[in-house]
């Protein structure tokens, strides 16, 4: 299948704003909807709400190509297995940080060939900041989309590309909130030894790959949970800005359509 990556996606970076808009919508109510699942992880009106939206917005856009996402993360792999070309869409990445209210959440989509990303979308609602990158004209952020996006070429032109910039005289880690490993305490330990001073950042949901991609931190070490949703847009801006997600202690990349959806321990730099 012989796809027009650049064309796709001017209409994905719509759809990820549509949904990151009434995610918004959602987010300014006092009532969140909140409900757990089975895993007594939160799931809210706005994790549905947008998921509904970029399903629709993707069958439209390309009835042929599947969706994978958390909210159908159920597809059994006999089926998902044959799959070549997919999207892998979190609807709500970081659902803890927007009941939290702290902004840090994100609607991430990916199209996954081959087991590896060749376009990603991260749209941040409390922001309107998006980043989006594809295979073949790199990784971009634009701050503040509060216009509507019917051009590739025009939002091309007013974005930054990335990296934009790089942290020079600190070594800068990035982290989670929630995780912390012993490996991940080793790892900030060793940064230390042959970096010396050493800053760490924390920031929730996919927000950590986007800020190694801009070039604001130097590594992500992630030596805990993630799913293959987690990760999948972010991937696609590290990879086209240049840097690598490599499963843990290796140089092997992270890939993505595996019988597991969970995704290996990774190193982004």
């Amino acid at each position: 299948m012989q796809l027009d990556y650049k064309k796709l996606s001017n209409k994905v970076l719509e759809i990820s704003k549509e949904a990151g808009l009434e995610i918004l919508k959602i987010y300014n109510n006092a009532d969140l909807g909140i409900t757990y699942k089975d895993d007594d992880s939160p799931l809210t009106l706005a994790d549905k709400a947008s998921n509904d939206i970029i399903e629709k917005g993707l069958k439209e856009l390309t009835p042929s190509i599947p969706i994978l996402s958390e909210e159908g993360k159920n597809i059994d792999f006999n089926n998902r297995k044959e799959w070549n070309i997919f999207w892998l869409i979190d609807p709500l990445d970081g659902t803890k940080e927007f009941i939290k209210k702290n902004g840090e959440f994100t609607v991430n989509i990916a199209l996954i060939h081959h087991n590896l990303p060749v376009l990603g979308v991260i749209f941040v609602p409390a922001t309107q900041d998006l980043y989006f990158a594809t295979k073949h004209i790199g990784s971009y952020k634009k701050t503040n989309v509060s216009f509507e996006i019917n051009s590739i070429d025009n939002l091309l032109l007013s974005s930054i590309k990335l990296p934009s910039k790089r942290i020079s005289d600190q070594y800068v880690i990035v982290g989670s909130r929630s995780h912390m490993s012993v490996e991940t305490e080793e790892f900030f330990k060793k940064a230390k030894e042959d970096y010396g001073e050493v800053e760490i950042l924390s920031i929730g949901s996919s927000l950590k790959l986007c800020m190694v991609a801009e070039g604001r931190a130097h590594a992500y070490p992630r030596y805990a949970p993630t799913m293959e949703w987690d990760t999948a847009a972010g991937h696609a801006i590290i990879k086209y800005a240049g840097f690598e997600i490599n499963q843990y202690n290796t140089e092997d990349e992270v890939i993505y359509n595996k019988k597991d959806l969970l995704n290996p321990w990774f190193l982004v730099r």
